[in-house]
């Protein structure tokens, strides 16, 4: 059974649940592509690395999910899944970072140096996060959905967000559309001591 990414259950709310991630380290790849073939880009370079491309020749794990976000504009001259503005609809290609999460245990100092210079390794801190789950395809238009509700919700509960949402698939893409898992992952602000959030 894949390895799933640990975190801790801080409350259920009506549209998601608010869960805390403790630091973890990825291995991602940043791609140019439409937002549904983006994880299908970078999905080889990634797994090499995990199957031993790299400086140790070490086998790594497969942990679930996959991350992708679109990645940070460029200013004047850049993240798994880690989506800077609005989500890209299906107009067009755009830069994405798509990222597994490496096995508890692996840190950025530890996890074997990737010899794809397309693959990077970096740690990624511990963050508050709401999280909307739901099955079928994890397309953009699936996600962009989704995303305008849980906004809305966070904004009820008294949330909120910080940075971009991630995107997180859990299942190869030869699984039956509708026995897919995907979450959407809203990093949000640490509610200020005795600021109880709203909704419960």
């Amino acid at each position: 059974m894949t390895e799933q990414q640990p975190y801790e259950l801080v409350r259920r709310y009506p549209h998601f649940e608010l869960r805390r991630y403790p630091d973890f380290a990825v291995a991602e790849v940043t791609v140019t592509a439409d937002f549904d073939r983006a994880g299908n880009a970078a999905f080889r370079h990634l797994f090499n690395y995990i199957s031993g491309n790299n400086a140790a020749r070490e086998k790594l794990a497969m942990t679930a999910p996959v991350l992708q976000e679109q990645a940070p504009q460029k200013l004047a001259m850049t993240a798994p899944v880690l989506q800077s503005g609005p989500l890209p609809g299906t107009g067009g290609p755009a830069e994405f970072t798509v990222a597994f999460v490496l096995p508890a245990g692996v840190t950025a100092e530890t996890a074997p140096v990737p010899t794809d210079p397309k693959v990077r390794v970096r740690a990624v801190p511990g963050s508050l996060a709401a999280v909307l789950g739901f099955s079928g395809r994890g397309s953009a238009h699936a996600f962009e959905k989704r995303n305008n509700g849980l906004q809305a919700a966070l904004t009820l509960a008294g949330l909120t967000p910080v940075g971009p949402p991630r995107f997180a698939r859990f299942d190869p893409p030869f699984k039956p559309w509708f026995l897919r898992h995907n979450e959407l992952v809203q990093d949000v602000r640490e509610p200020a001591p005795g600021d109880a959030a709203r909704g419960a």
